[in-house]
C-alpha cells in the first residue's frame, strides 16, 4: 500500500500544488478541492499544526532598545536642518520582543519549507503596489491557531462533501479548520 496519492502528477508538480493548498488552507481557513487531494493536504496541515501547538509558548521575551522616528500631529517624520541638510529626528524607545528557544526556532523552520511565502494585495485599484504587505503565516500559527488547538488531541481539520464537479464528475469537497 502506498504512502501518498501521487494525483497524476510529478514529484514537483505534487509537492507544488500540496505546498500551495496548505498555505491557503492556514491563510483563509477553508478550501474548496477534490477529495483525494483534500486527504493529503490534511495529512500535512495536521502535521504543522501539532508543531504549532507544542511550540507555542517556547520563546523568551527582552527588552531592547530601539529608534523610533519622532511624527508629528498628522503622522509624518519630523526633520531638523543639520549642517544644511535636513535629517530625521530619533527617540530611543523600550520594545519587547520574542526571541524563539531552538526548538521553536526549529519547528518554524519546519513549517517554512512547506508554506509558501504570502503577500496581501488590496482589492481596490488605487495603491495596490504601495499597500500590499507580507503575511507571516508562521506567527499566525504560532499565535492564532496553536493556542486555539492547545487542548485538542489531533482533528484540527474538518472534509465536508459538496458533491459532484459539473465539468469532470469529481467529488469536490470543503476541507476547513475545525
Amino acid at each position: 500500500m502506498a504512502k501518498y496519492r501521487k494525483l497524476s502528477r510529478t514529484s514537483s508538480q505534487r509537492k507544488a500544488l500540496l505546498r500551495g493548498q496548505v498555505t491557503a488552507l492556514i491563510q483563509n481557513g477553508k478550501i474548496v478541492t477534490t477529495e483525494a487531494k483534500a486527504k493529503e493536504v490534511r495529512k500535512i496541515a495536521e502535521g504543522i499544526i501539532a508543531k504549532a501547538i507544542k511550540e507555542k509558548d517556547n520563546y523568551e521575551e527582552k527588552t531592547v532598545k530601539a529608534k523610533v522616528a519622532r511624527k508629528d500631529k498628522d503622522g509624518k517624520r519630523v526633520k531638523e536642518v543639520v549642517d544644511g541638510k535636513k535629517v530625521t529626528i530619533y527617540d530611543e524607545v523600550d520594545r519587547t520582543i520574542k526571541v524563539d528557544m531552538p526548538s521553536r526556532l526549529h519547528a518554524r523552520r519546519e513549517i517554512l519549507k512547506v508554506l509558501y511565502s504570502v503577500t496581501e494585495v488590496p482589492k481596490d485599484g488605487r495603491g495596490r503596489k504601495k499597500n500590499t504587505k507580507k503575511v507571516d503565516l508562521v506567527a499566525k500559527l504560532f499565535d492564532e491557531i496553536g493556542p486555539k488547538y492547545a487542548g485538542r488531541n489531533g482533528g484540527y481539520t474538518r472534509i465536508v462533501k459538496i458533491g459532484q464537479r459539473k465539468g469532470d464528475g469529481a467529488l469536490e469537497v470543503l476541507l476547513e479548520l475545525v
